[in-house]
């Protein structure tokens, strides 16, 4: 996995039964695995990370990437940001936290000035494009811009990895899976 690039997607708080409460002992134990997920990316050769700078779990793995910079000074953190306007309707605190993240990125791609309803669609598609890995925090819900990104990446041939926010299992998908009609893993 030497040189690679993972991706992040996955939910927006409001997709956690715990939402915006980050003192939550599930919001605790998620972040923690998520930390080890992007660690063991990290150590078998995931060099550069890449987030759609989303509430939830975007900015998350922005963060764990950062906290894992002075273990893995060569780490590279990339923003992809769907339109200029992303964080403007956000409150205060994580508007702070967003800039904050974004000062620290090794490069931040804008993909539109403007919102437009198509930017997020853009944003994933690009992210997929652009990584080698997805790393998807996702409930299995299958409709939505995770599910969407999910199965896009599974399309391209992309390996991802799916961590369950609430059992926190891991499941790994090989690129070039078949899938149904919906883009999701087919029963074996």
């Amino acid at each position: 996995m030497e040189g690679l690039t993972c991706a992040f997607t996955g939910h927006r708080p409001s997709g956690f039964h715990f939402g915006y409460q980050e003192a939550h002992p599930d919001w605790v134990r998620l972040r923690r695995r998520l930390a080890e997920e992007v660690l063991e990316l990290a150590e078998n050769g995931v060099t550069t990370f890449l987030t759609g700078m989303a509430q939830g779990t975007d900015l998350w793995g922005a963060e764990t990437v950062l906290s894992l910079r002075q273990r893995f000074p060569t780490l590279r953190l990339v923003a992809v940001i769907p339109c200029r306007t992303q964080p403007n309707r956000w409150s205060t605190a994580v508007r702070m936290r967003y800039f904050r993240i974004l000062e620290q990125c090794d490069e931040a791609v804008c993909l539109s000035e403007a919102c437009t309803r198509t930017c997020m669609h853009v944003r994933n598609r690009w992210l997929v494009e652009h990584a080698d890995v997805l790393l998807a925090v996702y409930n299995g819900v299958r409709s939505g811009g995770t599910a969407y990104t999910v199965q896009y990446a599974l399309t391209r041939k992309k390996e991802v990895r799916i961590l369950d926010p609430v059992t926190l299992q891991r499941t790994v998908l090989p690129g070039g899976l078949q899938t149904g009609a919906q883009g999701l893993p087919l029963p074996e």
